[in-house]
């Protein structure tokens, strides 16, 4: 509990520190740079074909290379892992797609949580993206299953990232495209109702306080523009794309929001228009609900939802590889054991060979995972 707000159940949380810079008592207490007002041009070339001067690294990143921001807290990223005897992770290759429409291939990727550096290393590795961190795919279809922000140090240069690799696949012929995550609602709701009280269904929680909760960085909300709320607050919550469900969510929670992949946006759309912080609420701790596909009645959850909205198989993120193949920070662990943190080596099919988890846990020293679809288990 954090000045008076009750953790969603289930949640998963994982805090962002116990520096008191990073708890702001309010939203009113941020400010917005100047850096912040203009789109970052770090690294981009000068008029004579060097980069230009200013802050090194990659594109829509504000930082110099390998030197968090200001008031950066990190999260733990060393859990050990303890693998759970009931459930194995496969070790999928894709499958070299038909596109007889002349679509190109299809990719997703799993949680980035502001680990700016391993998202162009992951995109650059299946040559979505070129040297210079531009699009480099012609005409192929690229997937994020939401939650760009919190714990790590970049959130906002990931969502710049993704914005304008959006125009540059769709100039190319291909799309680059987004799946709403709670962290996006999270972070909106951070923005939009700050230390406003709302009803939790377990006592009195605030937005803000979920969010610093939930690892949310100071220097992200500092940097937070219009451009960037408005962008997230038109994200859709499900698509089907190639018989793939993708959502970001692993829960059913989904199906209280319409009987159709379209209804679902619609509703969800609706709700963040309609500015009510109960209902985002409600909505926001609906979709931080997980583990609905991994025990006994996974697989005829999984069908619950392939039935409604229609795909062969649903593609997800939101829990951590590591959280689904085993019990994270237990007293069991220990060095002596060999345990070294979490060790993910590509997504995770389960429930019956009917989910793919996309989380590799990039917050915990796991992976993040860039998958060409499908997958040949």
């Amino acid at each position: 509990m954090y000045g008076g707000a009750t953790v969603v159940e289930g949640s998963m949380t994982q805090g962002a520190g116990e520096g008191p810079v990073v708890r702001t008592a309010t939203l009113r207490d941020f400010r917005v740079p100047p850096y912040a007002q203009v789109p970052v041009q770090s690294g981009e070339p000068g008029p004579s074909g060097p980069p230009a001067d200013g802050p090194s690294g990659h594109p829509g990143n504000a930082f110099p290379d390998h030197e968090p921001p200001e008031g950066y807290t990190p999260t733990e990223r060393d859990l050990p892992v303890i693998n759970r005897g009931d459930t194995v992770q496969v070790r999928v290759d894709p499958v070299e797609p038909s596109t007889p429409d002349g679509r190109g291939p299809l990719y997703v990727v799993g949680d980035v949580h502001g680990y700016l550096d391993e998202l162009l290393a992951a995109l650059a590795a299946q040559d979505l993206i070129d040297a210079d961190g531009h699009w480099a795919a012609d005409n192929a279809r690229l997937w994020f299953l939401g939650d760009f922000t919190d714990r790590g140090p970049d959130g906002i240069g990931v969502i710049d990232l993704v914005m304008r690799l959006s125009a540059e696949a769709a100039a190319a012929g291909g799309y680059c495209k987004a799946l709403m995550g709670n962290h996006e609602l999270l972070l909106i709701g951070a923005r939009r109702f700050g230390d406003t009280p709302v009803n939790s269904g377990a006592g009195t929680a605030t937005f803000q306080a979920a969010w610093l909760l939930n690892g949310g960085q100071r220097t992200d909300m500092e940097r937070l523009q219009d451009v960037h709320l408005q962008w997230m607050s038109r994200l859709d919550a499900v698509v089907e794309e190639d018989e793939h469900l993708l959502m970001h969510s692993d829960t059913t929670a989904y199906l209280d929001y319409g009987s159709t992949i379209e209804d679902v946006n619609d509703t969800v759309h609706q709700i963040l228009t309609r500015n009510d912080a109960d209902e985002c609420w409600d909505l926001f701790r609906k979709l931080t609900k997980r583990f609905a596909f991994r025990d006994d009645g996974g697989p005829q959850a999984v069908r619950e939802l392939l039935s409604q909205y229609g795909g062969q198989r649903v593609v997800h993120g939101h829990s951590p590889i590591p959280y689904l193949l085993g019990e994270v920070g237990t007293e069991d662990a220990s060095d002596d054991e060999g345990d070294t943190g979490p060790v993910v080596e590509g997504p995770h099919v389960y429930a019956d060979g009917l989910a793919i988890a996309m989380d590799g846990g990039v917050t915990m020293a796991g992976k993040l995972l860039v998958v060409q679809l499908p997958l040949d288990n």
